[in-house]
Protein backbone atom coordinates (compact mmCIF):
# COMPACT_ATOMS: atom_id res chain seq x y z
CA UNK A 1 0.00 0.00 0.00
CA UNK A 2 1.26 3.85 -0.65
CA UNK A 3 3.02 5.25 2.14
CA UNK A 4 1.70 3.08 4.61
CA UNK A 5 3.06 0.63 7.70
CA UNK A 6 1.11 -1.88 7.69
CA UNK A 7 2.80 -3.35 11.49
CA UNK A 8 2.58 0.04 12.76
CA UNK A 9 -1.54 0.24 12.01
CA UNK A 10 -2.21 -3.00 13.89
CA UNK A 11 -0.14 -2.49 16.93
CA UNK A 12 -1.77 1.34 17.37
CA UNK A 13 -5.08 -0.29 16.57
CA UNK A 14 -4.29 -3.24 19.10
CA UNK A 15 -3.20 -0.87 21.26
CA UNK A 16 -6.77 0.94 21.49
CA UNK A 17 -8.66 -2.68 21.92
CA UNK A 18 -6.18 -3.40 24.49
CA UNK A 19 -7.78 -0.78 26.87
CA UNK A 20 -10.76 -2.06 26.90
CA UNK A 21 -10.77 -4.23 30.06
CA UNK A 22 -9.28 -0.82 32.08
CA UNK A 23 -12.00 1.03 30.80
CA UNK A 24 -14.86 -1.30 31.73
CA UNK A 25 -13.24 -1.09 35.01
CA UNK A 26 -13.08 2.51 35.20
CA UNK A 27 -16.86 2.72 34.07
CA UNK A 28 -18.23 0.48 36.30
CA UNK A 29 -16.25 2.14 39.34
CA UNK A 30 -17.75 5.58 38.06
CA UNK A 31 -20.80 4.10 38.10
CA UNK A 32 -20.96 2.88 41.57
CA UNK A 33 -19.16 5.92 43.00
CA UNK A 34 -23.21 7.48 41.88
CA UNK A 35 -22.50 9.19 38.14
CA UNK A 36 -25.25 10.53 36.95
CA UNK A 37 -24.48 11.79 33.78
CA UNK A 38 -21.58 11.56 31.05
CA UNK A 39 -19.92 14.52 29.29
CA UNK A 40 -18.03 13.65 25.63
CA UNK A 41 -15.76 16.84 25.15
CA UNK A 42 -12.91 17.23 23.68
CA UNK A 43 -11.94 19.93 20.43
CA UNK A 44 -12.07 20.07 16.79
CA UNK A 45 -11.75 16.43 14.88
CA UNK A 46 -10.69 14.75 18.26
CA UNK A 47 -14.66 16.27 19.60
CA UNK A 48 -15.94 14.92 16.49
CA UNK A 49 -15.00 11.25 16.98
CA UNK A 50 -16.75 11.17 20.18
CA UNK A 51 -20.06 12.09 18.49
CA UNK A 52 -20.93 7.81 17.84
CA UNK A 53 -20.47 6.65 21.08
CA UNK A 54 -22.30 9.68 22.84
CA UNK A 55 -25.32 9.34 19.81
CA UNK A 56 -25.11 5.29 21.33
CA UNK A 57 -25.48 6.41 24.54
CA UNK A 58 -28.64 8.78 23.54
CA UNK A 59 -30.29 6.20 21.54
CA UNK A 60 -29.58 3.14 23.82
CA UNK A 61 -29.55 4.21 27.45
CA UNK A 62 -31.21 6.43 29.84
CA UNK A 63 -28.07 7.60 31.46
CA UNK A 64 -27.30 11.25 30.20
CA UNK A 65 -24.70 11.14 27.23
CA UNK A 66 -24.06 15.29 26.41
CA UNK A 67 -21.77 16.79 24.00
CA UNK A 68 -20.68 20.37 24.10
CA UNK A 69 -18.08 22.75 22.25
CA UNK A 70 -15.03 23.08 25.11
CA UNK A 71 -14.41 26.47 23.99
CA UNK A 72 -18.13 27.74 24.19
CA UNK A 73 -18.65 25.34 28.05
CA UNK A 74 -15.08 27.06 29.22
CA UNK A 75 -17.50 30.60 28.56
CA UNK A 76 -20.83 29.87 29.65
CA UNK A 77 -20.55 26.68 32.03
CA UNK A 78 -23.06 23.77 32.46
CA UNK A 79 -25.73 23.40 34.63
CA UNK A 80 -25.32 19.64 34.19
CA UNK A 81 -21.79 19.31 34.19
CA UNK A 82 -21.34 18.72 38.55
CA UNK A 83 -19.32 16.81 40.75
CA UNK A 84 -21.37 13.64 39.52
CA UNK A 85 -20.22 13.84 36.23
CA UNK A 86 -17.97 11.87 33.87
CA UNK A 87 -15.93 14.00 31.60
CA UNK A 88 -14.25 12.38 28.25
CA UNK A 89 -11.77 14.45 27.06
CA UNK A 90 -9.46 13.11 24.11
CA UNK A 91 -6.53 14.82 22.64
CA UNK A 92 -3.81 13.39 20.17
CA UNK A 93 -1.23 15.42 21.56
CA UNK A 94 -2.46 15.79 24.99
CA UNK A 95 -1.97 19.66 24.46
CA UNK A 96 -4.75 21.01 22.81
CA UNK A 97 -5.67 24.77 24.04
CA UNK A 98 -9.28 24.53 24.35
CA UNK A 99 -9.33 21.29 26.45
CA UNK A 100 -6.39 21.76 28.43
CA UNK A 101 -7.94 25.26 29.05
CA UNK A 102 -11.14 23.46 30.54
CA UNK A 103 -9.34 21.16 32.53
CA UNK A 104 -9.10 22.76 35.46
CA UNK A 105 -12.65 24.33 35.84
CA UNK A 106 -13.88 20.83 35.66
CA UNK A 107 -11.69 19.61 38.64
CA UNK A 108 -12.72 22.61 40.31
CA UNK A 109 -16.69 21.42 39.69
CA UNK A 110 -15.01 18.33 41.05
CA UNK A 111 -16.29 15.95 37.86
CA UNK A 112 -14.68 12.47 37.60
CA UNK A 113 -12.36 13.61 34.34
CA UNK A 114 -11.52 10.31 31.79
CA UNK A 115 -8.30 11.52 29.24
CA UNK A 116 -7.95 9.24 26.24
CA UNK A 117 -4.38 10.59 25.00
CA UNK A 118 -1.11 9.66 22.13
CA UNK A 119 1.32 11.41 24.82
CA UNK A 120 1.42 10.79 28.81
CA UNK A 121 3.75 13.25 29.66
CA UNK A 122 1.55 16.20 28.69
CA UNK A 123 -0.55 18.53 30.24
CA UNK A 124 -3.95 16.16 29.49
CA UNK A 125 -1.63 12.85 29.80
CA UNK A 126 -1.06 14.05 33.44
CA UNK A 127 -4.43 16.48 34.26
CA UNK A 128 -7.06 13.11 34.07
CA UNK A 129 -8.35 11.14 37.12
CA UNK A 130 -8.05 8.47 34.83
CA UNK A 131 -5.71 8.47 31.86
CA UNK A 132 -5.72 5.88 28.99
CA UNK A 133 -2.13 6.44 26.69
CA UNK A 134 -2.54 4.71 23.00
CA UNK A 135 0.38 6.30 20.98
CA UNK A 136 -0.86 7.07 18.01
CA UNK A 137 -0.66 9.64 14.50
CA UNK A 138 -2.86 11.34 12.50
CA UNK A 139 -2.78 8.49 10.04
CA UNK A 140 -4.04 6.15 12.76
CA UNK A 141 -6.11 8.15 15.75
CA UNK A 142 -9.13 8.26 13.90
CA UNK A 143 -9.98 4.24 14.55
CA UNK A 144 -8.19 4.25 18.04
CA UNK A 145 -10.23 7.56 19.73
CA UNK A 146 -13.74 5.73 18.21
CA UNK A 147 -12.68 2.66 19.49
CA UNK A 148 -12.14 3.84 22.89
CA UNK A 149 -15.00 5.82 23.14
CA UNK A 150 -17.25 3.09 22.20
CA UNK A 151 -15.73 0.95 24.56
CA UNK A 152 -16.60 3.72 27.03
CA UNK A 153 -20.38 3.89 25.80
CA UNK A 154 -20.66 -0.36 25.73
CA UNK A 155 -19.16 -0.28 29.17
CA UNK A 156 -21.89 1.77 30.62
CA UNK A 157 -24.49 -0.47 28.66
CA UNK A 158 -23.36 -2.88 30.10
CA UNK A 159 -22.87 -2.49 33.75
CA UNK A 160 -26.49 -0.78 33.22
CA UNK A 161 -28.00 -3.98 31.80
CA UNK A 162 -28.61 -2.05 28.76
CA UNK A 163 -26.94 -3.94 26.20
CA UNK A 164 -27.92 -7.81 24.93
CA UNK A 165 -25.19 -10.07 24.33
CA UNK A 166 -22.25 -7.82 25.45
CA UNK A 167 -19.75 -10.24 25.91
CA UNK A 168 -20.29 -11.44 22.04
CA UNK A 169 -20.00 -7.69 20.75
CA UNK A 170 -16.89 -6.98 22.90
CA UNK A 171 -15.34 -10.29 21.61
CA UNK A 172 -16.56 -9.65 17.87
CA UNK A 173 -15.08 -6.04 18.32
CA UNK A 174 -11.43 -7.18 19.71
CA UNK A 175 -10.95 -8.98 15.98
CA UNK A 176 -11.13 -5.75 14.45
CA UNK A 177 -7.74 -4.68 14.14
CA UNK A 178 -6.16 -6.94 11.42
CA UNK A 179 -9.77 -6.87 9.72
CA UNK A 180 -9.54 -3.41 9.02
CA UNK A 181 -6.22 -3.95 7.81
CA UNK A 182 -7.84 -5.98 5.38
CA UNK A 183 -10.32 -3.02 4.29
CA UNK A 184 -7.62 -0.96 3.58
CA UNK A 185 -5.68 -3.70 1.19
CA UNK A 186 -8.89 -4.55 -0.63
CA UNK A 187 -9.74 -1.34 -0.94
CA UNK A 188 -6.65 0.33 -2.40
CA UNK A 189 -7.39 0.46 -6.07
CA UNK A 190 -10.56 2.04 -5.44
CA UNK A 191 -8.99 4.61 -3.12
CA UNK A 192 -6.77 6.05 -5.70
CA UNK A 193 -9.73 6.51 -7.81
CA UNK A 194 -11.63 7.98 -5.42
CA UNK A 195 -8.91 10.39 -4.55
CA UNK A 196 -9.03 11.27 -8.49
CA UNK A 197 -12.49 12.30 -8.06
CA UNK A 198 -11.60 15.07 -5.05
CA UNK A 199 -8.45 16.35 -7.06
CA UNK A 200 -10.92 16.86 -9.85
CA UNK A 201 -13.52 19.61 -7.64
CA UNK A 202 -12.30 22.41 -5.66
CA UNK A 203 -15.70 22.04 -3.93
CA UNK A 204 -16.84 19.42 -2.50
CA UNK A 205 -20.76 18.73 -0.81
CA UNK A 206 -20.13 15.69 1.81
CA UNK A 207 -23.20 14.39 3.39
CA UNK A 208 -24.40 11.07 5.52
CA UNK A 209 -26.31 9.75 8.67
CA UNK A 210 -26.13 7.97 11.61
CA UNK A 211 -23.23 7.24 13.45
CA UNK A 212 -20.94 7.56 9.95
CA UNK A 213 -22.41 11.68 9.91
CA UNK A 214 -19.24 12.24 12.26
CA UNK A 215 -17.22 11.04 10.43
CA UNK A 216 -17.93 12.83 7.12
CA UNK A 217 -18.74 16.15 8.78
CA UNK A 218 -14.39 15.09 10.31
CA UNK A 219 -13.11 14.21 6.67
CA UNK A 220 -14.39 17.40 4.99
CA UNK A 221 -13.23 19.66 7.71
CA UNK A 222 -9.87 17.65 9.31
CA UNK A 223 -8.87 16.09 6.28
CA UNK A 224 -9.81 18.33 2.51
CA UNK A 225 -9.99 21.96 4.42
CA UNK A 226 -6.96 21.88 7.02
CA UNK A 227 -4.97 19.22 5.14
CA UNK A 228 -5.85 20.23 1.63
CA UNK A 229 -7.05 23.18 1.41
CA UNK A 230 -10.22 22.23 -0.73
CA UNK A 231 -13.28 23.84 0.39
CA UNK A 232 -16.23 21.82 1.38
CA UNK A 233 -19.88 21.83 2.88
CA UNK A 234 -20.07 18.83 5.10
CA UNK A 235 -23.91 18.46 6.08
CA UNK A 236 -26.39 16.13 7.67
CA UNK A 237 -27.71 13.78 5.06
CA UNK A 238 -31.34 15.24 6.58
CA UNK A 239 -30.27 18.76 6.24
CA UNK A 240 -29.32 18.25 3.06
CA UNK A 241 -32.45 18.52 1.91
CA UNK A 242 -32.88 21.60 3.67
CA UNK A 243 -31.23 24.29 1.78
CA UNK A 244 -27.78 22.54 0.72
CA UNK A 245 -29.61 20.78 -2.65
CA UNK A 246 -30.38 24.07 -4.40
CA UNK A 247 -26.84 23.77 -4.46
CA UNK A 248 -26.78 20.79 -6.54
CA UNK A 249 -26.20 21.18 -10.44
CA UNK A 250 -24.05 19.48 -13.14
CA UNK A 251 -20.06 19.29 -12.44
CA UNK A 252 -20.99 19.89 -8.37
CA UNK A 253 -19.50 16.77 -6.36
CA UNK A 254 -21.52 15.26 -4.06
CA UNK A 255 -19.68 12.95 -1.78
CA UNK A 256 -21.88 10.27 0.40
CA UNK A 257 -20.72 8.35 3.18
CA UNK A 258 -23.05 5.05 3.85
CA UNK A 259 -23.43 3.65 6.61
CA UNK A 260 -24.84 0.39 8.72
CA UNK A 261 -27.58 1.66 11.19
CA UNK A 262 -30.99 2.59 11.15
CA UNK A 263 -30.11 5.73 9.33
CA UNK A 264 -29.10 4.33 6.71
CA UNK A 265 -32.58 5.37 4.68
CA UNK A 266 -31.56 8.71 5.21
CA UNK A 267 -28.52 8.30 2.85
CA UNK A 268 -30.83 6.14 0.65
CA UNK A 269 -32.33 9.67 -0.06
CA UNK A 270 -29.85 11.65 -1.11
CA UNK A 271 -28.32 8.51 -3.47
CA UNK A 272 -31.81 8.68 -5.35
CA UNK A 273 -32.07 12.51 -5.59
CA UNK A 274 -28.28 13.19 -6.83
CA UNK A 275 -27.78 11.55 -10.07
CA UNK A 276 -31.08 12.85 -11.74
CA UNK A 277 -28.63 16.77 -10.80
CA UNK A 278 -25.09 16.05 -10.86
CA UNK A 279 -22.65 13.92 -13.22
CA UNK A 280 -20.35 13.72 -10.08
CA UNK A 281 -21.96 11.73 -6.91
CA UNK A 282 -19.60 9.49 -5.38
CA UNK A 283 -20.67 6.93 -2.63
CA UNK A 284 -18.38 5.14 0.11
CA UNK A 285 -20.35 2.33 2.03
CA UNK A 286 -19.47 0.43 4.59
CA UNK A 287 -21.79 -2.53 3.21
CA UNK A 288 -19.25 -2.52 0.30
CA UNK A 289 -16.44 -4.00 2.98
CA UNK A 290 -15.88 -8.29 3.79
CA UNK A 291 -15.60 -7.51 7.83
CA UNK A 292 -15.57 -11.88 8.54
CA UNK A 293 -16.93 -12.94 12.14
CA UNK A 294 -18.50 -9.23 12.43
CA UNK A 295 -22.51 -9.54 13.18
CA UNK A 296 -24.83 -7.27 11.27
CA UNK A 297 -25.58 -5.22 15.00
CA UNK A 298 -21.76 -4.76 15.42
CA UNK A 299 -21.10 -3.58 11.64
CA UNK A 300 -23.56 -1.09 12.14
CA UNK A 301 -21.40 -0.28 15.58
CA UNK A 302 -18.27 0.20 13.19
CA UNK A 303 -19.42 1.60 10.81
CA UNK A 304 -17.44 5.01 11.07
CA UNK A 305 -14.48 3.13 12.14
CA UNK A 306 -14.52 1.32 8.56
CA UNK A 307 -15.18 4.89 7.03
CA UNK A 308 -12.04 6.01 8.69
CA UNK A 309 -9.52 3.08 7.62
CA UNK A 310 -10.90 3.58 4.29
CA UNK A 311 -11.09 6.90 3.58
CA UNK A 312 -7.06 7.18 5.25
CA UNK A 313 -6.09 5.29 2.30
CA UNK A 314 -8.09 8.25 -0.11
CA UNK A 315 -5.95 11.29 1.91
CA UNK A 316 -2.69 9.06 0.85
CA UNK A 317 -3.47 9.32 -3.02
CA UNK A 318 -4.68 12.25 -2.88
CA UNK A 319 -1.47 14.12 -1.22
CA UNK A 320 0.53 12.29 -3.69
CA UNK A 321 -1.98 13.39 -6.97
CA UNK A 322 -2.11 17.17 -5.82
CA UNK A 323 1.59 16.84 -4.43
CA UNK A 324 0.28 18.49 -1.06
CA UNK A 325 1.23 16.44 1.61
CA UNK A 326 -1.09 16.31 4.70
CA UNK A 327 1.19 17.91 7.70
CA UNK A 328 1.43 21.23 5.37
CA UNK A 329 -0.36 24.09 6.32
CA UNK A 330 -0.60 27.74 6.46
CA UNK A 331 -2.03 28.81 9.73
CA UNK A 332 -2.65 25.91 12.17
CA UNK A 333 -0.15 26.22 15.03
CA UNK A 334 1.83 28.35 12.53
CA UNK A 335 0.16 32.20 13.37
CA UNK A 336 -0.92 33.09 16.77
CA UNK A 337 -4.93 32.61 16.58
Amino acid sequence: MLNFDEARFVRIQSGAVALRERIEAVVAQCLAAGAQNIFFLGTGGAAILMHPAAQLLQRRSRFPALIDITAELQLAQSVHLTNKSIVVVPSLSGTTKESVALLSRIKDVGATVITLVGHEETPLGKGGDHVFVNFAEDDTSCESFYLQSLFIALAMLKHRGELAESERILAELEQLPPLLLEVKRNYEEEAAGFAQKLAASDYHIITGAGNVWPQAWYYGMCILEEMQWIRTRPVHASDFFHGTLELVDKGVSVVLFKGEDSARPLADRVENFAPAYTDKLTVLDTADFELPGISPDVRALVSPIVLATALERVSAHLEVIRNHPLTTRRYYKRVAY
